[in-house]
């Protein structure tokens, strides 16, 4: 069953924050844990696993582990992957002929069949309910289109099963918002993460396809593939988003936003 879905950031400072808006940012993202009480595992995308340009990966081990130090904050977590889901959204993938990649890692099963988990996980799940998980990497080289098809199969799979299944879409925005970051400056920042978060407090996810890829390439964010899966994922369902929060402590933007579906 397709419950619910949540767009969260992995921005460390969320885990400690300093400032009013990121404060109202990391209490969103504890709010939206506590919706997802109820929820027996979750689908979750993170650009920060494997990282393949031109292939989507669907990480089919039996567990997944790692750790994350921020500051004085450390966070850690172990979990059990279900695979037999990870296989199904796979396998529907490939009968599409959408590029995607099965990943293991060590053994093909057991406790040895375990990937590191990334802070792109590690931060978002921190906030929620311990659940088994699926992990999805997206690809920036495939049509846009391709991942909304892609997004299509994971709502639909899930929709078919039993357990309450939670989509969580891991996402930064934009990362040129200051001259001194890593990636300089570009005034299209501000305008990526003004039209995102819009979007997503007006449920109308079809306006990604608005956005010019001259845009996101000078606002250098790190959420734009991601949602264009959870629009494919919502594609003809009915839902409402609560929960919209934004900040912005330093280089890159964050956001939240939690979608009940009706």
């Amino acid at each position: 069953m397709f419950y619910a879905a949540a767009v969260m950031p992995h921005g460390d400072e969320v885990l400690s924050p300093q400032d009013p808006d990121t404060m109202s940012l990391s209490s969103a993202m504890k709010k939206i844990g506590a919706s997802l009480e109820n929820v027996h595992e979750y689908v979750i995308v993170t650009p920060h696993n494997i990282r393949i340009w031109d292939h989507i990966g669907v990480i089919l081990t039996e567990y997944a582990e790692g750790k994350w130090e921020f500051g004085d904050v450390e966070i850690a977590g172990k979990y059990r992957c279900d695979k037999d889901l990870a296989v199904q959204i796979y396998q529907e993938a490939k009968n599409r002929n959408i590029p995607v990649v099965g990943i293991n890692y060590g053994a093909l099963e057991g406790p040895l069949s375990k990937i590191q988990l990334d802070w792109g996980t590690l931060i978002p799940l921190h906030f929620l309910p311990r659940r088994d998980i699926v992990l999805i990497t997206p690809a920036r080289g495939i049509p846009r289109e391709t991942l909304v098809e892609f997004g299509r199969v994971i709502g639909e799979i899930i929709s078919k099963g039993e357990n309450r299944v939670a989509l969580i879409i891991s996402a930064d925005h934009a990362h040129a918002h200051l001259p001194d970051g890593p990636y300089g400056y570009a005034p299209e920042a501000k305008e990526y993460d003004h039209m995102v978060m819009d979007i997503l407090k007006k449920g109308s996810l079809d306006r990604l396809f608005s956005i010019p890829p001259e845009l996101i390439e000078k606002a250098k964010p790190d959420s734009y593939w991601q949602l264009l899966m959870l629009y494919g994922a919502l594609l003809g369902r009915r839902y409402s988003v609560e929960n919209c929060r934004y900040a912005r402590p330093t280089y890159f933007g964050m956001g939240t936003a939690f979608i009940k579906l009706k």
